[in-house]
């Protein structure tokens, strides 16, 4: 059995409301998906009459940890809850815990979604066959291991002739 996404967890009362306020920031760097989609919103619970969502950064050094906290931080003000932010920085992010509408807002967006689990060889070692995301061929060449994030490497499709960026697998 596959453990739910969070973003597929039902909520019901104030702890949804919470969820969906917190949910609803988008990812600062790549705008077209929020912090649930992108799995850096872990959770939220109510405790002690403060809403605390919990979010772990795609990595420790990542820029938009502070602005996506602060982000998160005043969405649960907005609707009108006292909030808290608790960073969880274990287990580590995985592009494993990018949902699938998250993958799919990627790939419109023209971002290659990570094609690897994040426990396979091939994502760290080997060469990864990436779809180009604007028409699908697979005949794509990387330029540069570092796109316009840490986190993306840059890629040419040798098809359409349109360079995209790949999320890589972490």
């Amino acid at each position: 059995m596959t453990a739910l996404h969070p973003t597929q967890i039902e909520r019901s009362g104030d702890v949804a409301l919470a969820w969906d306020a917190a949910a609803s920031v988008p990812d600062p760097e790549v705008p077209c998906v929020n912090v649930a989609e992108l799995g850096i919103l872990r959770d939220v619970q109510l405790k002690g009459g403060k809403a605390v969502a919990y979010v772990t950064p795609t990595y420790t050094g990542c820029p938009a940890v502070l602005a996506i906290e602060f982000a998160v931080e005043a969405a649960l003000r907005d609707a009108g809850f006292d909030a808290q932010i608790e960073r969880v920085i274990s287990p580590a992010w995985t592009t494993d815990w990018i949902s699938d509408e998250g993958r799919e807002k990627l790939r419109a967006y023209g971002i290659a979604p990570p094609v690897n689990g994040s426990n396979s060889k091939l994502a760290l070692f080997g060469e990864t066959i990436v779809a180009c995301p604007k028409c699908g061929s697979e005949d794509t060449e990387r330029l540069s291991e570092f796109g316009s994030t840490a986190c993306k490497a840059h890629y040419r499709c040798k098809s359409c002739l349109e360079p995209f960026d790949y999320f890589k697998c972490i």
